[in-house]
């Protein structure tokens, strides 16, 4: 089976640097091509299908503030080595898209065909671009909420004219990429600036979620993120106990009659939590993980029956 991998994001000013790796292992997924190629919308709806059917998908992120460390060639090597941990079946040939075999140096190196418009040709690699297209443009997504000013979700950190326009009015941000020329020139000019996450969660919602991380946390429990969205999925509350992490779904009943929020997990909505665990996971492929729902009633919320597990 081929292990194919590309990499999105080497040349922008701000964001990450993201490498997929896909294996289809037999799998037919019609449309795949190079991901620039695609609408915004069949790229995600290709995304869900790349996730939930490959015999194996890997992400490997390196963040704007690593790449100003090692520089962006180690970048491009370590955000591929990243990937390819994350595929866990069999393999006989790894292929890259373009001319540099970025894991020449390593023991999987002489497993390596590189190839020029790879993402056009070999379907594995055409998969690749497409999760990781999805992925980086939705955390630019998610970081135009934090930094509205600068238009993150529409030049997902490219040197546009309306981003260096951003930049001057408005100073560099922790997410650019201080090592790249135009950047490292305006440091001398421009204050770093730090925002908070955007949380839009309702009201109700937002005091069930609190309470159950209260619990969670009261019970042993590390509470990750609270509120995990991209376009496509989200995750309510992502608590670590030991090396595991658990996704838990926060359910609200009016009243306590209404029963545990338990029945609420249907089939499909199983396989969302799924799809959106196994996302997020990509980011955190030495965690091993479980699915939980919590659920409260009342006003103020209180629990119910504490943190049930699901198989």
């Amino acid at each position: 089976m081929i292990v194919g991998i590309d990499e999105v994001g080497r040349g922008p000013w701000a964001g990450p640097l993201v490498v997929g790796a896909v294996v289809l292992g037999g799998v037919t997924i019609a449309g795949l091509t190079d991901s620039k190629k695609l609408t915004v919308r069949r790229r995600e709806a290709l995304a869900r299908e790349i996730l939930t059917s490959a015999a194996a998908c890997g992400l490997g992120w390196v963040e704007a503030n690593e790449i100003d460390e090692i520089g962006l060639s180690a970048s491009l090597r370590l955000a591929t080595r990243r990937a390819l941990e994350q595929i866990h079946v069999p393999y006989h040939e790894i292929v890259i898209d373009g001319t540099v075999n970025f894991l020449q140096g390593t023991n999987k190196g002489s497993y390596v065909t590189t190839m020029k418009k790879a993402d056009l040709l070999i379907g594995a690699v055409s998969a690749a671009s497409i999760i990781a297209k999805v992925a980086r443009d939705d955390y630019m997504q998610q970081l135009s909420q934090q930094y509205p000013e600068y238009g993150f979700e529409s030049h997902v950190g490219y040197g546009t004219a309306a981003h260096r326009a951003a930049l001057k009015r408005y100073g560099v941000t922790e997410q650019h990429r201080k090592s790249f020329a135009p950047i490292a020139a305006m440091v001398q000019e421009a204050s770093v600036i730090e925002r908070p996450r955007i949380d839009s969660t309702n009201a109700v919602g937002l005091k069930a979620e609190s309470r159950c991380a209260e619990w969670l946390m009261a019970n042993g429990y590390a509470v990750v993120e609270r509120n995990w969205k991209t376009r496509f999925c989200e995750i309510d509350i992502i608590a670590r106990h030991g090396d595991k992490l658990v996704f838990v779904e926060v359910k609200h009943r009016r009243q306590d009659n209404q029963g545990g929020g338990i029945a609420a997990i249907t089939p499909l909505k199983l396989r969302q939590m799924q799809f959106a665990a196994r996302l997020y996971l990509t980011r955190h492929p030495d965690m091993s993980a479980q699915l939980g729902v919590m659920t409260t009633s009342g006003s103020p919320p209180e629990i119910m029956d504490g943190l049930l597990l699901l198989d």
